[in-house]
């Protein structure tokens, strides 16, 4: 392969990838827990946008089980945001696990 098409290969890569993590900013993944009493919801830059508890959730007798329910859906939506992120740069890059990225 010539050195010019390489070249032109790697800065559409670029600027896929340029493109891929604009996009991945703009990402969000709901997750809930507890048969939907807490739900929580995260971005593409891996922050928490949101946490809604229902009120039947909260029994002050087991608070516990409420930061269970917390945790638990917190994490979902990490995992989940954390896919579509991968999942996106993957696609940009063709397949090719590119170090450092995510």
């Amino acid at each position: 392969m010539d050195m010019k098409k390489m070249m032109k290969q790697a800065q559409r890569m670029q600027l896929e990838l340029a493109k891929a993590q604009d996009e991945i900013k703009e990402l969000e993944f709901t997750a809930t827990a507890g048969g939907g009493m807490v739900e929580a919801t995260a971005l593409g830059d891996m922050s928490i946008r949101s946490i809604t508890i229902s009120p039947e959730a909260v029994d002050p007798e087991d608070v516990e089980m409420l930061q269970d329910m917390v945790v638990a859906a917190v994490n979902e939506a990490l995992h989940g945001i954390a896919d579509l992120s991968n999942q996106r740069l993957s696609a940009a890059t063709g397949g090719m696990n590119i170090p450092g990225l995510m």
